[in-house]
This record gives C-alpha cells, sequence and structure tokens, in this order.
C-alpha cells in the first residue's frame, strides 16, 4: 500500500516513544537504591573504575545516597585478593548499566538510565517483528503498544537489574532470525525460479542476520546464562525453518540437504559466535589482576607460570564455582515464587516500600515499586498462548510455532530447578516470556479480526473486541501505574491496587 513503508516506521516510532515517556519521566523516584540495585548498580560502577568487580565498605549505599563515591575497600597490592568481589553473573549487563553511569553520574537516573533506553528499543523491536510476522502494521503497533503498558517490563525498564538486557537480546536474537527466514526463503525462491532444479539446493551464503542473531544471543548469555536456554532453542528452530523452506521448493531430503549446506555456518552463527561474545565481555575481568578469582591458577600451580593458558585456568576454574552457587541456591526469600505460579502473578517482588509521613493527603502514605506484570494482559496472554496451540496442532503455522517454542525456552527449563533443587526463583525471571506472550497476543488478535477478504461485519466485530481488550489494558494499567513507579499515594488505595491480598502484599 502507497505509504506503507513510512507508517510501518512511524507508527512503531510513535509507540516507542510513548513507551519512553512512560519509562523515563521521573526515572529517579524512588531516590533510593532499589531491592538488588545494591549489587548491580556498585558492581557497574566497580568495572568501570577497575574493570572487575570490587567489594564496597558497609555502609556504601548510605555514601552513594549522599553523594559520594569513594565506596570500596583500600588494599595494598598483596591483599588485592581481599577486595575482590565474588559476583553469580557474567559481566555484560553491569557494563551497560556502568555506561548510564558514566554518563550520568552514580545515581539512581544514572544506574538505570540505559535499563530505560533497551527497555524502550524493545518496544520498538517488537513492534517490527510483530508487523513482519502479521503484515500488519496495526497489529504491529498494538504488540508494541502492550508492551509498553506492560507492568513488569515497565518496573524492569526502570531498575538497575540485568533482566531487562536478557530479554532485549533475546528478542533481537529471535528479530533477527525472523528476518533471516524470510531473506533465506525469498533468496530460494529466486534459485527455484532461475536455475534448473535440482536435489540439492543452493548454499545460502553466511546469512548476516542469522550471524545477528548468533551475536545477539551470545550477548545475553553475557548478562546470564539462562540466555542459553534461548540459543539452543532457536538454533533448532532456525535449522527447521530452513529444512522447512528447502521443501516448500521441492527438493528431496530437506533435512539432509539442510544438514550439508545450512548446519556448517549454522554452526558459526549460534555456536561459535555466541562462545566469542560471550568471552569477549570478560576483557575486564582478564585485561585486570583485581578480578575475582584472577589468579588462582597461578596460586595453585606447581610449575612455570603462563599468563595466557593460566588466565584460562583460572575463568574456568571461576565458571565451576559459579556453577556451584547457581545449582545450590535454596535460600528462602520472602518473595520467592514457582514457575508454575508466574503466568497467574501470583507472587510478585516488592521492589520498593516505604510509608512516607506526608504527600499524599492522608494521614496515611505509602510508597511502592512492585514488579508485576499488568494482569489483564497476563491473563489475556495465557489464553492467547492456549489458542497458538489449538492453532500450530490444526494449521502447523510457524508463527504460532515459534511463538511458543520461544515461550517455552523462557519458562520450562525453570521447572527442572524448581522440582530437583528447590531452587531459589521469582517472577521477574520471567521477563524473557513477556514479548512472546504480546506476539502471542498479537496474532491472536488477527485471527479474531480476520483476513483483509473477510465480510466487513466480521471484521467490525473482530476490531471492536481487540480494541476493547486493548481499552482494558490501558485501564488496568493506568489503575497499576501508581505501584509501579514509586508513586505518594494513600495507603489504602495501594492497599486497593493488590489484587491478591495474601500473594501481593
Amino acid at each position: 500500500m502507497p505509504g506503507s513503508v513510512l507508517w510501518g516506521w512511524l507508527g512503531p516510532l510513535l509507540v516507542a516513544a510513548f513507551g519512553a515517556i512512560l519509562r523515563f519521566v521521573n526515572l529517579d523516584r524512588p531516590h533510593a537504591i532499589m531491592f538488588d540495585e545494591t549489587y548491580y548498580a556498585k558492581d557497574a560502577f566497580a568495572l568501570i573504575e577497575f574493570g572487575a568487580e570490587r567489594t564496597p565498605i558497609k555502609d556504601a549505599d548510605k555514601l552513594l545516597m549522599q553523594g559520594r563515591t569513594d565506596i570500596w575497600q583500600h588494599c595494598t597490592p598483596a591483599e588485592i585478593d581481599k577486595c575482590a568481589s565474588y559476583v553469580v553473573h557474567p559481566p555484560l549487563g553491569k557494563w551497560m548499566i556502568g555506561l548510564g553511569e558514566q554518563l550520568f553520574g552514580m545515581n539512581p537516573f544514572g544506574w538505570r538510565s540505559v535499563a530505560a533506553l533497551v527497555g524502550v528499543l524493545s518496544i520498538l523491536i517488537l513492534a517490527r517483528v510483530a508487523r513482519r510476522m502479521t503484515r500488519s502494521t496495526m497489529l504491529g503497533c498494538l504488540a508494541g503498544l502492550l508492551l509498553s503498558i506492560e507492568g513488569l517490563h515497565l518496573v524492569l525498564s526502570r531498575t538497575a537489574l540485568l533482566d531487562i538486557f536478557l530479554m532485549f537480546f533475546v528478542l533481537a536474537g529471535f528479530a533477527c532470525l525472523v528476518v533471516d527466514r524470510d531473506r533465506m526463503r525469498g533468496r530460494l525462491v529466486d534459485w527455484y525460479e532461475t536455475s534448473p532444479l535440482n536435489d540439492h539446493g543452493p548454499w545460502l551464503g553466511l546469512r548476516p542476520w542469522r550471524l545477528a542473531a548468533g551475536g545477539c544471543l551470545g550477548a545475553a548469555c553475557a548478562v546470564k546464562w539462562s540466555g542459553v536456554f534461548f540459543l539452543v532453542a532457536f538454533a533448532v528452530m532456525s535449522l527447521i525453518w530452513d529444512a522447512g523452506a528447502r521443501r516448500a521448493i521441492g527438493l528431496r531430503r530437506p533435512y539432509r540437504r539442510t544438514a550439508e549446506k545450512d548446519l556448517p555456518t549454522a554452526l558459526l552463527a549460534m555456536g561459535l559466535l555466541p562462545a566469542l561474545t560471550y568471552t569477549l565481555s570478560w576483557t575486564g575481568w582478564f585485561a585486570t589482576a583485581t578480578g575475582w578469582g584472577r589468579n588462582w591458577a597461578q596460586a595453585t600451580s606447581q610449575g612455570p607460570v603462563f599468563f595466557v593458558f593460566d588466565s584460562i585456568r583460572s575463568w574456568l576454574n571461576y565458571h565451576f564455582q559459579v556453577l556451584d552457587f547457581h545449582t545450590g541456591l535454596a535460600t528462602p526469600h520472602h518473595y520467592q515464587s514457582t514457575p508454575w505460579s508466574w503466568p497467574l502473578l501470583l507472587r510478585p517482588v516488592a521492589f520498593f516500600w516505604e510509608t512516607p509521613k506526608s504527600g499524599c493527603g492522608a494521614d496515611s502514605c505509602a510508597q511502592a515499586v512492585l514488579g508485576v506484570g499488568t494482569p489483564v494482559i497476563w491473563y489475556g496472554g495465557l489464553a492467547a498462548l492456549i489458542a497458538m496451540i489449538a492453532w500450530y496442532v490444526a494449521t502447523r503455522d510457524w508463527r504460532a510455532g515459534a511463538v511458543l517454542l520461544s515461550y517455552a525456552a523462557g519458562w520450562l527449563p525453570w521447572f527442572y530447578w524448581a522440582i530437583a533443587d528447590n531452587r531459589t526463583m521469582f517472577l521477574f525471571y520471567a521477563i524473557p516470556m513477556v514479548p512472546f506472550m504480546i506476539l502471542a497476543l498479537t496474532l491472536a488478535a488477527g485471527l479474531v479480526i480476520g483476513p483483509v477478504d473477510a465480510p466487513p461485519r466480521r471484521r467490525i466485530v473482530g476490531a471492536s473486541i481487540v480494541g476493547a481488550f486493548t481499552l482494558l489494558a490501558l485501564i488496568n494499567f493506568w489503575w497499576l501505574y501508581p505501584v509501579l513507579t514509586a508513586e505518594i499515594i494513600p495507603n489504602a488505595e495501594w492497599h486497593a491496587r493488590m489484587m491478591f491480598k495474601k500473594g501481593w502484599i
């Protein structure tokens, strides 16, 4: 359609701008260190200052809130291991938090700014990828709008935690693979129309969009190890798409031809490149002697010291320590939850809570940041995911399959650790699932509205249903907004917003 390319960008950009207003306005509220910001804000600052995480002094949080940055323990060169901080997540997300601190200062706005930026960029990416999957600018904008008013996404976009960066790189990797799928199928069609048909088919080259996906998924792993779930799932999905495309143009033995023609470059894009990206994220640790366990190999070596080899040994030993931590993390926490409860929002996380003495016009005030999703979107998303299962079983539509696989990659692996290790987990671990839940809603909305050639009455009724759902989501978000962004409100209004009193308080 005339102007479709223009609106294909302008519409998502406008939706992203709306999301940016929600995320950046009063970003420094509350002017405090929220929840695990006490770890990541200081770790990020240490990375910028020293190249590796460092142990702060006891009153570091209080000093930061006073505008002071002299928060580190003082160690002599001989005591350097005493100052090293043991951390259990890779450094990339903290480097990104540190970038904001470098640009805007060591304050709440500074350490939250890049999280807010990637939250906005994820809205734009989701709108664009939804548009590509549905061939509808309207549905693409709907996906972006729903993500912009999704409560958990908003809270994590306004908090210096790692999970928003994990979600961003997972979504970016998925978007790159969707573009790669389109480009790959287009090249196969061109080959089919212009070349003599044979049983082998063409080699499709290095495929830069799949390489970009591998880089993004490697970056996801460099934020949190749970990114590997998506890396494996997306690598398999991409190869299945390759085989399906080769079969669609009539090639015999499509899976064998995929193994011959596509698997070698897939191993490069989805194996070697992510590993390289992950390793590069540790450059600061390799380049300095102040990181935790940096000199372990030298201290335990009985022979001559080989710098590069011993550095790798120390790095691997550190990773085994981290693996032991994650597999043994079963410390009870007041806000922990189990993965089967996440889609129902039964136990959110209180990121911040205070009872100010004034500022709300009532005798008792509350100021809270509750890490919870927008219930209308989550419960509607659950119904949409069930619809995607039925749609995939009935039609084998690749879009339903991609959404279901992506959602499962972010959800099902946690069941193993919940059952086998009774691991401590939280609702915000579900944030990488959220874009795919919204994609399910968007695809379901397309089914409800109907195709372009459907009867006008059908499309009017379908559009009315989708519009009503979107309006309900907006109202639900508006109602929750004060407890998502630390507005000071009467205690009674805070209490009224707690949907499940036992689980939300």
